[in-house]
This record gives structure tokens, sequence and C-alpha cells, in this order.
């Protein structure tokens, strides 16, 4: 047990005061070396909202880790293949499969609103920087049916949860404005501050776009890649105005179930739940179109 407890450690603890050193130096880089006019740069209330929507989230998802490995390690067993972390290939398939998985996942928490509900803290901030990354949900129990697609495919439970940790350490590295575009090959291949401004972008040419975690390959394959042209405006596309935690946590939840009391069928009921962020009933819409 004690064996099977020591894959719980995270190696983005570990990365925590790499992340800090680097908001640290972007802080110097735009605020003490010399103003940019195409970088927003931070902001104290924006800032602080990030870090502490970050350290709780870290809490949260240490004691998820826990549920996810006990079940990655149940649906392992009923893996007809079994891959052997001391093969090189299983690293690679369990890289290739993790962007896989996150490019699904990462999807549908942009076109199910009841993912989107939790998905919506990090693109909250209308600030564009490192701290941003660092501004994470508390809610991530939707990515257990995702990643147990791995743990049934025979990849090793401990390797899964590596594999969401360098996922997530390699994604706080593209929220900054503060490095343009990268060599052409790097840029098709990666997921690149470039691209993922993109995403962070609540333009209607931005929307929905840009999903890749690592890899940048699986958006080109499936048609949701946008280059980054004009520069994106940051935030959702009707922003929360405030700096409460509990607001910026929960506030679209709340939302539902407003909807939901308003709703008249169970067609509606489902929409509002599991349709896209902003479902309207077809009547709703015919009376404001513009909206």
């Amino acid at each position: 047990m004690a064996e099977f407890l020591a894959h719980l450690r995270d190696p983005v603890l570990f990365a925590t005061p790499v992340f800090l050193l680097f908001v640290a130096i972007e802080i110097v880089a735009v605020h003490v070396l010399g103003h940019d006019d195409n970088v927003i740069g931070y902001s104290p209330a924006d800032t602080r909202t990030s870090m502490l929507m970050g350290t709780v989230a870290v809490g949260v998802n240490g004691l998820f880790r826990l549920v996810m490995l006990f079940v990655f390690a149940a649906l392992f067993e009923l893996a007809p293949v079994k891959f052997d972390p001391r093969d090189w290939w299983t690293w690679v398939l369990m890289l290739l499969g993790q962007e896989l998985v996150f490019y699904a996942y990462h999807r549908a928490s942009h076109r199910v609103r009841l993912l989107w509900a939790g998905h919506q803290v990090h693109h909250s901030s209308e600030h564009y920087n490192f701290s941003t990354a660092l501004r994470q949900k508390w809610t991530p129990y939707f990515q257990l049916p995702f990643w147990s697609v791995l743990a049934l495919c025979g990849i090793p439970p401990w390797m899964i949860l590596t594999g969401l940790s360098i996922d997530l350490v390699y994604q706080f590295f593209v929220h900054t404005e503060k490095v343009g575009k990268l060599p052409r090959w790097f840029e098709y291949v990666f997921n690149t501050p470039s691209h993922h401004r993109v995403h962070h972008g609540s333009d209607a040419e931005y929307l929905d776009a840009n999903y890749g975690g690592i890899l940048i390959i699986w958006d080109r394959v499936f048609s949701s890649f946008v280059p980054e042209g004009k520069r994106p405006t940051y935030g959702l596309t009707k922003n929360i105005e405030t700096y409460n935690l509990l607001k910026v946590g929960f506030h679209e939840y709340g939302s539902i179930l407003r909807d939901l009391r308003g709703a008249r069928t169970w067609r509606e009921r489902a929409g509002y739940v599991f349709g896209p962020p902003g479902w309207q009933p077809a009547d709703t819409r015919a009376l404001a179109p513009a909206e």
C-alpha cells in the first residue's frame, strides 16, 4: 500500500517554485524593464485571484488524485493488454494517448455546459500571463471518465497521473504574451503561446479553437485549429466582473440551476445542462436573434 500511495506524489508540486519564479520574472519584464503596448501585464486583484484559485485547486486535485489512482488501478486489471513502463514505447503511447484524451476532454469542456461551468474559471481572467495558468477549477471530477480510457487500454495508473502532471507543467509556459511566434516546425506540432492566446480569446473568430495541451496536431486533424491574427480579447464573452473566489468558481453552476428552474420541458432541462454554453430553446432564440 505504501508503494501504491507513493505514486500520488504530484510533479506539479515540485514545479510550483518554478512557476512562482517565472511569474516574478514576467512581472519584472513587463512592469519594470519596459511596458509593451501589446501586453496587458498584471493587476494585483486579478493575480491574487488566480493565485488563490490555484492554491485551493492544488489541495482539491491532490485528494482527487487518490480517487483516480484507485479507479485506474481497478480498470487496469480489466485491460486485455498491459504495457510495461520499462519499455520506451509505453511512454510514447501514454503521451500520445494522454494528448488525445486531453483534447477530447478540453473540447467537451467548451461544448458541454456542465463541464464548461468548471472550465470557465480558467478563462475568466481578462489578463493573459503566467498567473492566469494558475487559475484552475475546484471541480475536476469529470476528468475521471475521460482518463479511465487509458487505464482500460493498459497504461499503468501511475503513468496516467504522471502524464496529467507533465501536461499541466508544459501548459503553464504557454500562458504569456511576452513570447511571439516560435519556429514554424515547432508551431506546426506543438502548442505554443501564440496558439493558446487564440484559445483564450473571446473574439468570435477565436471561440472554440486550439484545444491542444502539449501537441497542436489533434486540432489540425479535427479542424479546430485557428492561427493567431489580431490580438485576442481575453476573458469570457460575458465577463463576471468580480474577484470573489466563490463566484469565480461556481457562478456558472448557479446560472444552470436558475435556467433549470425556468425550464418547461425535459428537453429544455437537458439542453441547459448538456447543450453548449449559451444554449437557449428555439422560441427564446427567435425572440432575441441578435443576442
